[in-house]
């Protein structure tokens, strides 16, 4: 079954037929309607998407590549919300959306394979070898929670500010044994400050350097410890980790409402009453924080917010110009380096010390 079989049976041309598929505004609605229940009758289900891929040079599709395995990205809310705001914002160009993995697979690394016509790149290793592949192809890149480079559109939040925000609260309450759990580290994890932690994401460092700026002002040297992950089970190791270190810690500032919640399990499971024997707070807002007993204080970022800019901006990168598509996204025009606010949000999880 061809598209002239369908042409033939209507009494059009191969074009108009294929118009009826692939540009539908080029036809009358009825004239439309009666091609297509042609093909309906004959069994023809439209153009081939390769062939056309082809004849256009252009697959429909743009692709997310994250430096962690898929199933753990669906795990964490921020990243499902992410990609929700990614998938609402691409649905009225008709792009379809390829969730990729830096990990190979049977042999197959999907950045290097896989067609698209771009990709965002989305808190992902800057050595990992999916991003250098997405680089050698040439294809158009949007940057999300990376270090800013020249040329390429970038959308971060304000880590170190809310990092900074997080620790003053803490200096605030009158706390001075305090804790962190950072995450985002690629290479030897679980390890206490003054191990080498291996190479640390930009989003890592920053919100390293806001709660270092804060404390280090307020004389407090804090206890750290480093994960590769921030599941709740690295949020309950950490925190086992820390009180072996500091046996007097009062509160912890953590890399994810994830980890905090594991940091929360852990404590319970010790008997440790929260906020009176030990403050916890988060980072992200995600839904989770509010949902927990007590609720937890955390510093919110707009992350619906910056998975539409993303979007956005890749969406100008890669709808030819002049496209309905491409006016139809204007913030990706300006989507060069863009850096979404921060703020703290307080809840029960945190009080003064105890006496």
């Amino acid at each position: 079954m061809t598209l002239q079989t369908v042409a033939d049976k209507v009494g059009v041309s191969r074009m108009t037929v294929s118009n009826a598929f692939s540009r539908p505004d080029q036809l009358s609605a009825e004239l439309r309607d009666r091609i297509l229940a042609a093909a309906d009758e004959l069994g023809y289900v439209g153009p081939d998407p390769a062939a056309r891929a082809l004849a256009k040079g252009t697959t429909g599709a743009v692709g997310i590549v994250f430096t962690t395995m898929i199933g753990m990205a669906f795990a964490d809310e921020v990243a499902t919300q992410f990609l929700a705001a990614v998938v609402d914002q691409l649905a009225p160009t008709g792009l379809s959306l390829t969730l990729l993995s830096a990990e190979e697979t049977a042999g197959r690394v999907p950045a290097r394979d896989v067609p698209m016509d771009g990709a965002l790149v989305y808190d992902c290793d800057p050595l990992s070898p999916a991003l250098g592949w997405l680089q050698r192809r040439k294809l158009p890149l949007v940057y999300i929670d990376q270090d800013p480079t020249p040329g390429v559109p970038c959308i971060n939040v304000d880590d170190r500010a809310g990092a900074r925000m997080a620790a003053e609260h803490l200096v605030g309450l009158g706390h001075r044994k305090i804790g962190i759990v950072n995450a985002g580290v690629v290479g030897p994890h679980g390890l206490l400050l003054g191990a080498t932690p291996g190479h640390q994401s930009f989003v890592t460092t920053e919100r390293m350097l806001g709660w270092r700026e804060a404390l280090l002002a307020a004389g407090i040297e804090p206890v750290m410890v480093q994960q590769q992950h921030f599941t709740e089970e690295d949020g309950f190791a950490a925190l086992q980790l820390l009180l072996a270190a500091e046996p007097e810690l009062t509160a912890v500032l953590c890399f994810s409402d994830t980890l905090a919640h594991g940091v929360m399990l852990g404590a319970q499971e010790r008997g440790l009453e929260l906020p009176q024997d030990l403050s916890v707070v988060g980072f992200d807002d995600n839904p989770l924080a509010a949902r927990l007993r007590p609720a937890l204080t955390t510093v919110r970022q707009d992350i619906a917010a910056k998975g539409r800019l993303a979007t956005s901006a890749l969406i100008r990168l890669v709808a030819p110009a002049g496209s309905d598509d491409a006016a139809a996204n204007p913030d990706g025009a300006a989507a060069r380096h863009v850096v979404l606010p921060t703020e703290l949000i307080v809840r029960d999880s945190t009080a003064p010390p105890p006496r």
